[in-house]
């Protein structure tokens, strides 16, 4: 299989444990009201209430997500939305996009070419329903996207971007809330649907965002593919529950 590049990716460090953070709820703002540009869709800025709630201090990854393929989580029904579970059988998916079978070993085709999967990597290429079988699986949820939106608006928007020129994820290299932006856009468990209040601009852009708020899922942070400069806490990106083509993944929540 060909690759696109060949990057020196960084050293391979044990994975930090995956751990929880504790957010408090209340009544928040999201949403984007400054003078800097933003689409429509991240406005009007307006509050939401929330529960206190505890979100993954990373992303999920390769062989956690491997955990739940071994654990038959594609034959398992009771797991899966019913589009979910009906798109998981006539598509025949067994794994994320881009894993394949090489004798007994799991392989993953990213732009560096086809190669051993690499374990600690962000799992990518998942569907929504994916994405939301697994967190079922670990008992857990998605979370909302306004409670990623009131996580995020707290951290520094770092992380691997288009600018580094590595076009893959990178796995996690430090404990505590970590993630949130670049490597890989995370599903959330929102309906993109417009905000209370909601204008479209004028135009081309107001024609661009409000007809597409209709059957998509609202994925946040961006990815390693994405321009640093073009994400901002409130950025709304949006696909299908069955599209996986993109660089997505996932990262969970739970109730307290």
């Amino acid at each position: 299989l060909p690759a696109y590049h060949s990057p020196e990716l960084p050293a391979a460090n044990p994975l930090p444990p995956l751990d929880w953070q504790t957010i408090k709820g209340g009544l928040v703002e999201i949403g984007h009201d400054g003078a800097e540009f933003a689409y429509d869709n991240e406005r009007p800025r307006h509050k939401v209430w929330l529960n206190d709630f505890r979100l993954a201090t990373r992303l999920i990854s390769n062989a956690e997500y491997l955990a739940f393929i071994d654990d038959d989580g594609y034959r398992r029904a009771d797991l899966w939305l019913s589009d979910g579970w009906h798109t998981v059988n006539t598509q025949g998916w067994q794994a994320p996009l881009y894993w394949f079978k090489q004798g007994k070993d799991w392989m993953h085709f990213d732009l560096t070419g086809a190669h051993p999967l690499r374990e600690n990597e962000p799992v990518s290429h998942l569907s929504y329903y994916e994405a939301d079988a697994y967190a079922r699986w670990s008992g857990k949820h998605l979370p909302t996207e306004a409670e990623w939106e009131h996580a995020a608006s707290t951290q520094a928007i770092s992380g691997s971007f288009l600018d580094r020129g590595l076009y893959v994820p990178l796995p996690a290299q430090q404990q505590g809330l970590t993630q949130l932006y670049g490597e890989l856009w995370q599903w959330t468990q929102s309906a993109y649907l417009p905000y209370p209040g909601f204008r479209p601009l004028p135009g081309t852009l107001g024609e661009y965002n409000g007809k597409f708020m209709c059957d998509q899922m609202v994925l946040r942070g961006g990815s390693c593919i994405t321009a640093r400069d073009h994400l901002r806490a409130s950025y709304r990106n949006f696909f299908r529950a069955a599209d996986r083509w993109m660089f997505s993944g996932l990262r969970l929540a739970e109730d307290i």
